[in-house]
């Protein structure tokens, strides 16, 4: 079936996707993990066919089991996420590193170099019809760069396959998306399913660290201080 155009009704599915899902885990006492890795969604007939899911027809919210092998499943793959993630013309794998670095894992790089150039000037000239993940290569070989670089790029290039607007790929400028990496405490993944699921596993106590973390803060209305670590502990 042809994909409808993105549109306010569409935006608002995906913000409901996100809400109903965490409402899910939430009320049904789930593994604060499953987040990550749920093996079902939240769908209407409108983000089905966004998401090209078939079978699931008109407009409220329920409660989907995924087939097996889909690409659908987690946080990180919700359209939600790929939307806050991205720039208004292209993904950004910079940010989507950086978020989960922020919000899953409780640990944020150091602040940028100031004066980098914008990733856009490495991608012009020859350099053109590069993917972007050559284009971040060339970017980041920078010294002062490559250490934060290496921490968010490999996560955010997992979720290339995933465009600005949440849209599945599998190529970009005519190329296959590689969507492999590595994690700098050494764990490999070969897709955006398989980073979920290092996160929720060999990961899982800073996933649960940056979580009450996050439930804090809306907890008490206030940033996390210093003092505060005994009781996220």
């Amino acid at each position: 079936t042809a994909r409808k155009k993105f549109n306010g009704g569409l935006r608002q599915s995906m913000r409901l996707e996100s809400e109903s899902f965490f409402a899910h885990v939430l009320r049904e006492k789930r593994p604060a993990t499953e987040l990550l890795t749920a093996n079902y969604t939240f769908l209407n007939e409108t983000l089905a066919e966004w998401y090209r899911i078939e079978g699931i027809k008109g407009s409220h919210m329920r409660k989907v089991d995924l087939p097996e092998g889909s690409n659908r499943g987690g946080i990180l793959t919700q359209a939600t996420f790929q939307l806050v993630t991205s720039n208004p013309t292209r993904t950004s794998p910079v940010k989507r590193g950086l978020f989960v670095l922020e919000n899953f894992l409780a640990t944020p790089p150091p602040p940028a170099v100031p004066d980098v150039p914008p990733l856009e000037e490495s991608a012009k000239g020859p350099n053109k019809d590069l993917t972007l993940r050559e284009v971040l290569k060339i970017h980041a070989e920078q010294k002062l760069c490559a250490s934060c670089h290496m921490r968010m790029d490999p996560i955010g290039l997992a979720l290339e396959n995933y465009n600005a607007i949440g849209i599945w790929r599998d190529t970009e400028k005519g190329k296959p998306i590689d969507a492999s990496g590595q994690l700098m405490t050494g764990e490999k993944f070969s897709n955006a399913r398989e980073l979920s699921h290092i996160l929720a596993s060999a990961r899982k106590e800073d996933f649960h660290r940056a979580v009450s973390e996050k439930l804090l803060t809306y907890a008490v209305g206030r940033g996390v201080e210093y003092f505060d670590a005994p009781t996220i502990d």
